[in-house]
């Protein structure tokens, strides 16, 4: 599997991020070991954090979480699978994604980054809007930005949130129904 597989409709993605850069390298190597997964990034974050983005098959992601989960153990901050990932998801992932216009604007930031991609990828499956980031940002926060129709924007940061089950992990949420031309730039850029 790689990274262009992520855009076919039937692939899953697994996530764990810790407090221990060591931890996490010990985790990623427990996970790739435990089961045929592709290891799709790896990264360490802002206040000695890491993530880990494991793809494959649902079984084989749900072992090797486990098998990280297990190892990684007190230092993970947050940690999921997702099913049928949506084909803007991986771009947003890798930095921001160039839009022609904005129109209403919607941002989720989230107190970890796992939970950013999460919520990302509720945020686009649940309305017609177009997803800029689902990413990492300074200080190890994570941020969600879409643009779309004022409705759709509503609907997509809605869902968004409602995916974060994790108490204290949501920071903000705003939604900004017609958004200054002059965010575009700073936006996407």
């Amino acid at each position: 599997m790689n990274t262009n597989d992520l855009t076919r409709g039937n692939a899953c993605i697994g996530f764990i991020e810790t407090s221990s850069i060591a931890r996490g390298i010990e985790a990623t190597d427990a996970m790739m070991k435990m089961a045929e997964v592709e290891l799709l990034m790896t990264t360490i974050i802002p206040r000695g954090k890491y993530l880990i983005m494991i793809g494959g098959n649902v079984a084989d992601v749900e072992s090797s979480l486990k098998a990280g989960l297990a190892k990684a153990g007190e230092t993970v901050l947050d940690h999921f699978i997702i099913q049928n990932v949506h084909e803007e998801l991986p771009a947003a992932i890798k930095g921001r994604v160039k839009v022609e216009h904005v129109e209403a604007i919607g941002i989720i930031e989230t107190k970890e980054v796992a939970s950013a991609i999460y919520a990302g990828d509720a945020a686009v499956k649940s309305a017609n809007i177009k997803l800029i980031e689902a990413r990492n940002q300074p200080g190890g926060k994570g941020l969600v930005v879409l643009t779309g129709e004022v409705g759709a924007v509503r609907t997509a940061v809605a869902a968004g949130v409602a995916s974060i089950k994790k108490d204290g992990m949501l920071i903000g949420e705003v939604v900004i129904p017609y958004g200054h031309p002059a965010l575009l730039k700073s936006l996407t850029a």
